[in-house]
């Protein structure tokens, strides 16, 4: 493309917001144009807002480091600069979910790393590569909001794209039960080992909301649009305990699985190994070429090892085997703040202004 799409990040201070500043760096058809935080930040340059909590190993990329940051409050003037924005506050949901309305109501797009709207019905989320057809309910979206192209995408729990890729998989076999227990980093948090220090030596056995998340969103992911609303899967029944452990990045998960119809360890594999969605198909920026890798050695996968594959977009599976209650089970891992956040959201953007619903103002 000749022209990038101006990019603005709301709440792009943050652990989340920084992340989407590294990746947006150099990115082939987005380029960040505006930054917006909390009133406390508003006015200062992007490097003066972020002096001494910048979170991530790689520095702060030079060309937005001038950016002065505007108030996220200030809708209307945010908006008139940009195409659209990712979006990832620190608020309430009630608060988030009418700020995010109202930046779609300016005829911007909102991706949002939010949860506040992943359970309202006219609202996509996606995992790229699992249910794309989801953004068709963006229609009935705008006519409720009153806008011919605004909308609100959002991504899902980080924690459930360590087992729900593998798992979609394998649909055909008709999955019935599902028990997972997800390990999972600090970052998630949005914290690191300097804000977090107990968690040095320690294992937390307790993620407040994240058992929820990680049973109903698979279902929703799963479900079908009926009369301009995504309805959720009925099936499989999912049950998770989610415990936070002392690593930087990285959500790893243990999964039992019985099916409806016989399969094989081998079948497996092979629809793991073969498995491509939609933004594969297109080549979109951040697909990662194997979306599922799948690890024959027994220690495989590790989340120091194994979470940056495929630039940390890709999903790793390993220690696949029979079981003897449920009909297999295994090993997978994501990493948290790429694959299950702003790597996530900007692939879902990348998707979006391929299917035309993201276009210059």
């Amino acid at each position: 493309m000749s022209e990038k799409l101006k990019v603005g990040i709301v709440g792009g201070t943050g652990m989340v917001g920084q992340r989407f500043v590294q990746l947006l760096d150099q990115h082939p058809w987005f380029q960040v144009t505006a930054i917006a935080a909390s009133s406390s930040s508003a006015g200062k340059t992007y490097e003066e807002s972020v002096q001494g909590r910048w979170k991530l190993a790689t520095p702060i990329p030079e060309d937005v480091k001038p950016i002065v940051v505007q108030d996220a409050s200030k809708v209307e003037e945010v908006a008139s600069g940009v195409d659209f924005v990712f979006c990832a506050v620190d608020m309430n949901k009630d608060e988030i979910k009418a700020l995010e309305e109202a930046y779609a109501k300016t005829g911007t797009p909102v991706i949002s790393n939010n949860s506040a709207h992943r359970w309202t019905p006219d609202v996509p989320m996606v995992i790229p590569e699992i249910n794309p057809r989801h953004i068709d309910v963006i229609e009935a979206q705008r006519k409720r909001l009153g806008t011919k192209t605004g909308f609100i995408a959002v991504k899902p729990n980080c924690s459930i794209q360590s087992y729900v890729p593998q798992l979609n998989a394998l649909l055909d076999f008709k999955p019935t039960q599902v028990v997972a227990s997800t390990y999972q980093a600090i970052s998630g948090a949005g914290k690191n080992f300097t804000d977090w220090p107990e968690m040095l030596d320690n294992v937390i056995p307790y993620i407040g909301g994240e058992e929820e998340k990680s049973e109903q969103e698979p279902l929703r992911i799963w479900g079908s649009i009926d009369n301009g609303q995504i309805v959720k899967a009925s099936s499989p029944m999912i049950t998770t305990q989610c415990i936070r452990v002392p690593v930087t990045d990285g959500h790893l998960a243990t999964v039992f699985v019985s099916f409806e119809k016989k399969t094989s360890k081998e079948e497996i594999i092979e629809r793991w190994r073969t498995y491509q969605g939609r933004p594969q198909e297109l080549g979109l920026p951040s697909a990662p070429k194997q979306f599922i890798t799948y690890f024959e050695e027994e220690n495989r996968p590790q989340t120091k090892l194994d979470r940056d594959i495929e630039r940390g977009m890709g999903v790793s599976a390993g220690r696949l085997r029979e079981d003897s209650i449920y009909d297999f089970k295994f090993v997978g891992l994501s990493h948290n703040t790429l694959r299950g956040a702003a790597g996530g959201a900007v692939l879902i953007a990348e998707l979006l202004k391929e299917e035309g619903y993201i276009q210059a103002k």
